[in-house]
């Protein structure tokens, strides 16, 4: 191995799959034979190797990792499919002790390339079902996108903090997956909103999952404790009644709105924002808001920003666009990390533990030619990161996305 891929860095381990079990606990990825010989297939290879004994670190060519990824990225999507289509079907998905229900219409016809998909959630929150029930209900008839799946969910709880609990991250992840592998849903076209209640799950989970979403709209709702820091590649667009004045929720949304044109004018490159504080109006602004829709279907996400801004919530994360830490619970509410990617260098500073992973990708720079790791100021890792089976493998378990999949892993 060359001494440069031996610095300060610990590449991902091979993996023999002729020991490997059909279904790896810790992956909760399949790797069969077909998938074997998949990737085989894209391996230089003298003479050529059995499937059974592919070995998923072994450096892949560009245009290798992208068959790769392909095959892959099919093979996860079917295991999804077969693992949540009763679920679907049932517009229920369950973690533990934690079911999330939903109804949804389509609109539009399908475009290229997938279908929108527009989680909306309702308002109410520390009432009784029945009450919560009713919000759910009103929830699912307020808005109508030009083109979509309008999917309105019912929270797991009835507290007040409905939208923003733990259980909430995981289930939107699992209910997106599931959206794409059956429902034809583009993973670079997935927006969030909510109204009342909803709206402050908005303001909690966009940032903290902002590598979601293409766009998203809070409607009503009161951020609490939330940053705008993450938002920095998620459209934001801020609603409210200017006579909305319990819990001063029409100064707050005025103040935020003013702190993007802030964040926006320091980085014209994020913070993407629209705001609209309706004069006269309540609690309810009489479906003005719906402008909100069309505003956020102009965007794509861009899973490949080249400056991220990570700031850890209550609710931790170990996972955030391009960023990797090895362990979530680890993690504390205000740790932050802004990293940027410029050319073949990458610059970390803030909150970076022992550990830190980079999912790199050719989509954020070129992986035939050396990268450059600088940690707070001192160099972390200078030279190649080889394309592995192993990466694509870890990134399409965690999440069923193949435009997030990273190609490469460098653990610093």
């Amino acid at each position: 191995m060359p001494a440069e891929w031996e610095m300060n860095c610990h590449h991902a381990r091979t993996i023999d799959t002729a020991t490997m079990p059909a279904k790896s606990p810790a992956m909760h990825f399949w790797l069969t034979p077909v998938l074997a010989a998949a990737i085989a297939a894209t391996l230089p290879q003298t003479p050529a190797p059995r499937p059974e004994t592919v070995h998923a670190a072994r450096g892949l060519s560009r245009d290798a990792a992208a068959r790769m990824l392909d095959q892959m990225a099919a093979a996860r999507l079917q295991a999804v499919a077969d693992e949540y289509r009763t679920q679907l079907a049932a517009k229920s998905i369950t973690i533990g002790d934690k079911t999330l229900k939903w109804e949804s219409k389509v609109f539009g016809t399908a475009p290229k390339g997938g279908r929108s998909l527009w989680i909306s959630m309702h308002g109410g929150g520390n009432a009784e079902p029945a009450v919560n029930d009713q919000q759910w209900r009103n929830q699912i008839r307020l808005y109508e996108p030009a083109e979509g799946i309008y999917l309105a969910p019912r929270a797991p709880t009835d507290t007040w903090n409905l939208w923003h609990e733990g259980h909430i991250d995981p289930l939107f992840q699992r209910l997106i997956d599931a959206q794409v592998a059956l429902n034809g849903v583009d993973p670079n076209k997935i927006y969030l909103m909510g109204y009342s209640a909803g709206g402050d799950g908005v303001w909690q989970l966009a940032p903290r999952m902002a590598d979601r979403f293409a766009a998203a709209a809070t409607m009503a709702g009161h951020p609490n404790e939330s940053t705008l820091l993450p938002l920095r590649n998620l459209p934001f667009a801020i609603f409210m009644g200017g006579a909305d004045s319990a819990y001063d929720r029409n100064k707050i949304a005025a103040q935020k709105a003013a702190e993007m044109d802030r964040l926006h004018a320091a980085d014209p490159g994020g913070y993407v924002h629209m705001a609209r504080i309706y004069p006269g109006l309540p609690h309810w602004m009489n479906r003005k808001d719906a402008e909100a829709l069309p505003w956020m279907a102009q965007f794509t996400r861009n899973p490949w920003p080249k400056r991220v801004v990570w700031v850890q919530d209550d609710v931790t994360s170990d996972r955030f666009y391009w960023l990797q830490i090895p362990d979530a619970a680890a993690a504390k509410a205000g740790d932050k990390i802004v990293a940027t990617a410029d050319g073949q260098s990458i610059t970390l500073t803030g909150d970076v533990p022992a550990g830190t992973s980079l999912r790199l990708s050719d989509h954020l720079l070129n992986l035939d030619r050396p990268v450059t790791v600088t940690v707070n100021g001192r160099i972390a890792y200078k030279g190649k990161v080889p394309r592995t089976a192993a990466a694509i493998q870890a990134s399409l378990a965690e999440r069923a996305d193949a435009a997030s999949a990273a190609t490469a892993m460098l653990t610093l």
